[in-house]
């Protein structure tokens, strides 16, 4: 396994570092290496499809006509 050393690395970054690693119940070192694979592995972009029926219970009983035309009224 590789080891990687950082000079000059910012203290105010450093302690928000530490601060999320504890959160997340890491090591510093882990949650470098979280961070790092989160930001660098390819993801399966998202699609829209997956959104179907998301908010159902939020609009069930909304007229949203009714509440678009009231924000465009707003406008004026």
């Amino acid at each position: 396994m590789s080891i990687l050393n950082i000079k000059n690395f910012p203290d105010e970054l450093y302690e928000k570092l530490r601060v999320r690693a504890k959160t997340e119940r890491r090591s510093v070192s882990q949650e470098v290496i979280h961070l790092l694979s989160e930001t660098l592995e390819p993801h399966e972009p998202a699609s829209i499809l997956e959104l179907r029926g998301l908010g159902k219970t939020v609009w069930a009983d909304l007229d949203a006509a009714r509440l678009v035309a009231e924000e465009r009224d707003s406008w004026d």
